[in-house]
C-alpha cells in the first residue's frame, strides 16, 4: 500500500502572499491614490491642458530617475544630476548666444552640434564620478556630492551667475531652432514624452535583455562575486554613471529649450525627485533590485504629487517635507517587502522539504 504525504503550507504564509502582492503593487496603488485624490481636491486637475503640462514635468523627472535607477541597482548613488541639469543648459545657452571665441573671430555651432556638446558635458561629469569611485575608491555619496558642487560652480562661473536669455538664435549664424526641442509635439503629445518612450524602452531592454543589464544587477547584489565571475566591475560602474549624466543633460537641454533661456541654478534638488521616483518604483537602495517600468510609474507618482500640491496652493516648504516623507516611507516599505519575501521563501522551502 502506497501512502501519499502532502506537505501543508503554514497558515501564516498564506496570509503573507496577499501582503506580498500588495507590497509589489505599491507603486501602482500610490499612483491611483494620488490621481483619485487630486481629481477631487484640485480644480481642473484632469483637464487636457493640465494633463499635457503634467506629462512634461513627469517626463523630466523620469529621465533623471531612469539614470538613477541604473546607478542605485549597481550599488551606488548620484547626487550630481541636478547640477548637471544646470550645467548642460548653460553650456547650450552659452554656445548659442556667444559661440566659441577663437582669437579674432567667433565660431558659432549649429543647434544639433550644440546639443551634442551639452550632452557630452553631462557624460563628462558622469565619467568624473566613475573615475572617482572606481579608480580613487571614493565613496559614491562623497564623490557625487563633490561633483554636485563642481558642476554647479561651473554653471555659475559660465555666466557670472546670470541667465542666458532669448535662446532663439541668430539666423545669420545658423543657431536657430533650439526652442523646438522643448515645444515640439507629435499627434498632440509633447515631443518630450515621445523621447521618454524611446529612452524608457531602450533602458528597459538593456536592463532585462542584455549582458550589461545582468552585470549591473550582479554588481549590486554582490560586487565581489560579480568580479570573481569575470564581470568588469569598474567598466560597468563607469557606464552607469555616464548614462546618468547623459540623462541629466537631456533634462537640462529640455528645460532651457522650454524656457528659451538658461539659468545656472536650474535643476536644484532634482536629485531628490529622481531618488524618490526610483525608490518608490521598487528600486532597492541596497542595490541589486529595481525595474525601469516601476521607476517610470514612480516618476508619475512624484510628478502628479508635485503638480497636484501646487494646484492646491500648498506651500513649497511643505512640498519639500512631503517629498522627504515619501522617500522615507518608500524605503521603509521596501525593507518590509524584503523581509516578507525572505520569510515567505523560507516557509515555502520548509513546506516543500517536508
Amino acid at each position: 500500500m502506497t501512502v501519499a504525504i502532502k506537505s501543508v503550507v503554514p497558515a501564516s504564509s498564506i496570509g503573507e502572499a496577499p501582503l506580498l502582492l500588495l507590497l509589489k503593487l505599491r507603486t501602482f496603488i500610490a499612483l491611483f491614490a494620488v490621481l483619485i485624490f487630486f481629481s477631487f481636491a484640485a480644480h481642473n486637475f484632469l483637464s487636457i491642458a493640465n494633463l499635457l503640462i503634467m506629462s512634461r514635468h513627469v517626463a523630466l523627472n523620469a529621465f533623471l530617475a531612469i539614470g538613477m535607477t541604473f546607478v542605485i541597482v549597481a550599488g551606488g548613488i548620484d547626487l550630481s544630476v541636478g547640477s548637471i541639469v544646470g550645467l548642460s543648459g548653460m553650456v547650450a545657452g552659452g554656445l548659442i548666444l556667444h559661440g566659441i571665441p577663437l582669437g579674432g573671430y567667433t565660431l558659432y555651432l549649429s543647434v544639433p552640434v550644440v546639443i551634442l556638446v551639452a550632452l557630452a558635458a553631462g557624460v563628462l561629469i558622469g565619467a568624473l564620478n566613475g573615475v572617482l569611485i572606481t579608480r580613487l575608491n571614493v565613496a559614491p555619496f562623497i564623490a557625487t556630492l563633490g561633483t554636485l558642487y563642481i558642476a554647479r560652480g561651473a554653471a555659475l562661473l559660465s555666466s557670472g551667475g546670470e541667465t542666458f536669455p532669448n535662446l532663439t538664435g541668430n539666423p545669420d549664424y545658423g543657431t536657430t531652432g533650439f526652442p523646438l526641442l522643448g515645444s515640439a509635439t507629435l499627434f498632440g503629445v509633447p515631443g518630450t514624452v515621445w523621447l521618454l518612450v524611446v529612452i524608457g524602452l531602450f533602458a528597459a531592454y538593456v536592463a532585462a535583455r542584455t549582458p550589461l543589464g545582468r552585470q549591473i544587477y550582479a554588481i549590486g547584489s554582490n560586487e565581489r562575486a560579480a568580479q570573481l565571475s569575470g564581470v568588469r566591475v569598474n567598466r560597468v560602474k563607469m557606464t552607469v554613471y555616464m548614462f546618468s549624466g547623459f540623462c541629466a543633460a537631456i533634462v537640462g537641454l529640455i528645460i532651457s529649450s522650454e524656457l528659451v533661456a538658461s539659468h545656472p541654478m536650474s535643476g536644484e534638488t532634482f536629485e531628490l525627485n529622481a531618488i524618490a521616483a526610483a525608490v518608490l518604483g521598487g528600486t532597492s537602495m541596497s542595490g541589486g533590485r529595481g525595474k525601469i517600468g516601476g521607476t517610470i510609474v514612480g516618476a508619475f507618482v512624484i510628478g502628479i504629487l508635485s503638480d497636484g500640491l501646487v494646484m492646491m496652493g500648498v506651500s513649497a516648504f511643505w512640498q519639500t517635507v512631503i517629498k522627504g516623507v515619501v522617500i522615507v516611507a518608500a524605503v521603509v516599505v521596501d525593507q518590509v517587502q524584503r523581509r516578507v519575501q525572505q520569510r515567505f521563501a523560507l516557509q515555502k522551502q520548509a513546506a516543500t522539504g517536508a
